[in-house]
C-alpha cells in the first residue's frame, strides 16, 4: 500500500507567501535585516530592487532606513553569491551565505583572472595581483570611501590594461580595475558604500572591511538550505539546486542535513518542505503587492507554476529569464506595472480577478508612487509589458 502523503494546496502555498514573505500588510516586517531574512536574500544586481523589494515588505520602509541599514548600521550587506548574482542579506547570515556559497565563487574569480593575466603575455602575475589589491586597500584606508575611478587614479597598477582572447574573434583590451574591485568584494575584504547620486544609481563608492568569520561549508549550506525551505516550501530539489547555484550532491546533502517531509502538491506533483512544515497556513488578510524586477518571491523557483499563469510569463519575464516588475494579488502574480518618465506609475492586469483586487491594486499603485517621490526607477532587465507601459 502506498503512504498518503499530506497535500499542500496552490491556495496554502499562495497563504505561506503572503505570510512568510512579508507581503501581507499584517505580516510586514519591523526592519530591515528581517524583510531581507523573510526571503533569504534580496535580488541587488539592480539597485533600485532592493529598495523596492524591502519597501514591500517594511511597516515603515522610507529610502533613509534602508540606506542607513545598507550603509551606516550595515545591518544588510551585498555579497556575489547566489547563481553568481548580486544579492542583499542580514549581516547575522551573512557568514554563511559566503562560506555555502561566496568563497566557491571568489576562488573561481581568482583562477579566471590569474589565466587572462597570464595569457596576456607581459608577466603578470599572483604576486602583481597581490600587490595590486594591497595598493588597492591601501588607498581606501588613506583615502576613505572611493569609486572604482578614484581608486585606479589612486593606485598606478589598477590602470593596467590587458588583452583578453588574444587572437579570437572577441579579443578586446581591458583594464583590471573592475576585475581587482570585483576580486577584493567577493574576498569580504572590501564591501559597497553610498553611491554617488540617488538610491537609483550603481555608482558606489567602495570601504575597507574585514572578511567573514569562516563557517563550515557544510554547516553554512545547510542553514542556508533550512532558511530557504521555510521561505519556499513547498519546493523541490531542482528548485534549490536552480536557485543556489550549488550541485545536486550539495543540495542533497544540505537537505537532509536540514531534516525534510514530502508533500502532494495539486496535480499530482510532490515536493520538500521542512520537517513538521507541512500543515496549512492560516489565510492573511487579502493583500495587494507592485514588487519590482527581480523581486525574490517571483524568482524563488524553477517552476513557478502555483502563482503564475504560464500564458503570462512572455509578457512578465525577459529572454534570459528575469522577472520584470509584476503586480500580485494574494499571492498570484496577475499583471504587470512600470514607471513612465514623468514619474507616473502605470500597470496592467492580465487577469480580472473583481474589484476588489483592482481597488487594492491602484490603493497600492498610490503608496509606491509616494514612496518613489521624484525618483527614476528603470528596470536594468526591460521585459515586454515593462516596455509596452512606458511606450
Amino acid at each position: 500500500m502506498s503512504r498518503s502523503l499530506p497535500l499542500v494546496t496552490t491556495a496554502d502555498r499562495r497563504h505561506r507567501l503572503g505570510r512568510r514573505h512579508c507581503l501581507a500588510p499584517s505580516a510586514r516586517a519591523a526592519t530591515v535585516p528581517r524583510a531581507a531574512d523573510a526571503v533569504v536574500a534580496l535580488h541587488a544586481t539592480d539597485a533600485a530592487t532592493v529598495f523596492l523589494s524591502a519597501r514591500a515588505r517594511l511597516v515603515d520602509g522610507a529610502p533613509e532606513a534602508i540606506e542607513r541599514a545598507l550603509y551606516e548600521d550595515v545591518s544588510l550587506v551585498r555579497l556575489l553569491s547566489m547563481r553568481n548574482t548580486l544579492f542583499a542579506v542580514s549581516r547575522e547570515f551573512a557568514p554563511y551565505v559566503d562560506s555555502s556559497t561566496a568563497r566557491a565563487i571568489a576562488l573561481k574569480e581568482r583562477r579566471s583572472l590569474l589565466k587572462h593575466l597570464a595569457e596576456d603575455g607581459q608577466g603578470l602575475d599572483a604576486e602583481w595581483l597581490g600587490r595590486a589589491e594591497a595598493s588597492a586597500l591601501d588607498a581606501l584606508d588613506a583615502n576613505g570611501p572611493s569609486t572604482g575611478s578614484q581608486l585606479s587614479a589612486a593606485v598606478p597598477a589598477l590602470r593596467q590594461k590587458i588583452t583578453v582572447g588574444r587572437g579570437k574573434k572577441y579579443e578586446a583590451q581591458t583594464g583590471v580595475t573592475t576585475r581587482v574591485i570585483r576580486l577584493l568584494a567577493a574576498d569580504g575584504r572590501i564591501r559597497r558604500d553610498r553611491p554617488r547620486g540617488s538610491w537609483t544609481s550603481s555608482q558606489f563608492r567602495w570601504v575597507h572591511t574585514e572578511p567573514w568569520t569562516h563557517v563550515p561549508a557544510a554547516e553554512a549550506r545547510a542553514e542556508l538550505a533550512r532558511r530557504w525551505l521555510y521561505a519556499y516550501g513547498p519546493a523541490t530539489e531542482a528548485d534549490l539546486k536552480w536557485w543556489t547555484g550549488w550541485t545536486l550532491t550539495d543540495v542533497r546533502k544540505a537537505l537532509a542535513a536540514t531534516g525534510t517531509e514530502e508533500v502532494a502538491l495539486e496535480g499530482g506533483a510532490t515536493a520538500l518542505v521542512a520537517a513538521g512544515d507541512a500543515g496549512p497556513e492560516t489565510p492573511p488578510e487579502p493583500w495587494a503587492a507592485l514588487l519590482p524586477a527581480l523581486d525574490p518571491s517571483g524568482m524563488g523557483w524553477a517552476d513557478r507554476g502555483f502563482q503564475l499563469d504560464p500564458a503570462h510569463r512572455a509578457a512578465l519575464f525577459d529572454y534570459a529569464g528575469n522577472i520584470g516588475p509584476t503586480v500580485w494579488w494574494n499571492g498570484e502574480i496577475v499583471g504587470g506595472w512600470a514607471q513612465r518618465a514623468d514619474g507616473e506609475i502605470v500597470w496592467k492586469l492580465l487577469a480580472d480577478r473583481g474589484r476588489a483586487a483592482g481597488r487594492a491594486v491602484a490603493a497600492e499603485a498610490g503608496r509606491l508612487a509616494q514612496w518613489v517621490g521624484d525618483a527614476r526607477v528603470t528596470p536594468r532587465f526591460r521585459t515586454p509589458l515593462e516596455r509596452e507601459l512606458v511606450a
